[in-house]
């Protein structure tokens, strides 16, 4: 895989990618100081979050509990005081580019990927809730443009389909692991390997622990992306703060030790060779090693962990009503979109929705049920 200029894959040290997402608190200037920050510490990439939020929350829509932790009350003021407009963007655009560094965006809807194309983005990421997109992922795909798809809160098995959907880009897309609780308490390496070995790509890590070792951890159970939140305060008020690193200090550490991967990746080898002699370099201990792989296949697997669920349900995206429907009215394209939460028939089965009978009255702006459709 590709970005720009950049090789990215096994052959290659890691490509680190700084998301601001929406920790710039809908400040354009937050973006921009964010966006130095991270190319001052070595950062590959800046990634921003492109969404509106009528298009992206139905009246349905709930706040995870994270989110709840971090004392917001209502998702759609939330999202609303956290929107950055494409004009905005376009500053953040430029400025990583003046740095030499490159500008990534996760969109999340359909509809904006048109608006997304006005800019110079250098790659386009999905956000783990939509694996199940299949609408918005392949209109991503026909960008052109190399794709990075997350895998939080998702089995193997969406992983492979959102993959297979896929197929005709492989050549520049990536799949990360991802653990879709903020902070993660469970790294779940062995993700990195189970999507590696199912699908045969270029496999990355969105880590969401807060820890300063975990990337270069990711690195030497195979992954060549690396995703890290990055704040300018983790006790600001927001959603992600938190699970974030301090972009002053901690994410220069972060990325000097993600690419000094190989010294965990010999240490890897040893253990496997059962190596009592090897003594790793720099400071890292034997312990350390033998306690991160105990060379357990179990370890080597992709699943929903019980923390991930709450996410799964509420952040993934649905099948929704643009207008009231009738009973007895046969749906058309027109009356669907797609939004969050993930309570309804999915995204991926929005064909399937078209040409359907309403049973009964479905109201505006909500995810329909099976038990909606005769």
């Amino acid at each position: 895989m590709r970005i720009g200029e950049r090789e990215i894959g096994l052959e290659h040290p890691p490509y680190i990618i700084a998301e601001i997402g929406v920790n710039h608190d809908g400040q354009v200037e937050r973006a921009l100081s964010l966006t130095d920050a991270a190319a001052d510490a070595g950062a590959d990439a800046v990634k921003l979050q492109f969404f509106e939020t009528d298009r992206l929350m139905s009246s349905a829509a709930k706040l995870a509990a994270y989110q709840k932790n971090a004392g917001e009350t209502d998702p759609i003021e939330m999202l609303r005081r956290l929107e950055l407009t494409i004009d905005e963007m376009a500053q953040v655009v430029d400025r990583a580019h003046e740095r030499g560094i490159h500008a990534i965006v996760t969109v999340f809807s359909t509809e904006l990927v048109e608006i997304a194309e006005t800019l110079e983005w250098d790659a386009y990421k999905t956000a783990s809730p939509d694996i199940v997109n299949k609408p918005l992922l392949e209109a991503l795909a026909k960008t052109g443009k190399p794709m990075i798809v997350s895998t939080g809160a998702s089995t193997l098995d969406e992983v492979v389909r959102a993959v297979d959907w896929l197929d005709h880009v492989r050549d520049r897309l990536a799949v990360l692991q991802c653990v879709s609780c903020y902070p993660a308490p469970d790294p779940a390496f062995g993700g990195i390997r189970a999507i590696a070995e199912a699908t045969g790509l270029t496999t990355g890590y969105s880590d969401h622990t807060s820890d300063t070792d975990s990337g270069e951890i990711a690195c030497a159970w195979g992954a060549r992306v690396i995703e890290k939140h990055i704040t300018y305060d983790r006790l600001a008020h927001g959603p992600d703060h938190q699970a974030s690193l301090i972009v002053h200090g901690e994410l220069k550490i972060y990325t000097d030790q993600a690419r000094s991967f190989q010294v965990l990746a010999d240490c890897l080898h040893a253990a496997e060779q059962e190596d009592e002699d090897y003594r790793p370099p720099h400071g890292s201990t034997w312990e350390l090693v033998q306690a991160i792989f105990m060379i357990d296949e179990t370890k080597i697997e992709k699943r929903v962990l019980d923390c991930e669920r709450d996410v799964r349900e509420v952040s993934r995206q649905s099948v929704v009503t643009t207008r009231e429907i009738a009973p007895g009215e046969t749906i058309t394209r027109e009356m669907l979109t797609i939004k969050r939460p993930g309570t309804g028939i999915l995204a991926y089965r929005l064909d399937e929705v078209v040409g359907s009978v309403a049973k009964r009255v479905i109201e505006h702006d909500v995810p329909i049920a099976e038990e909606d459709l005769a």
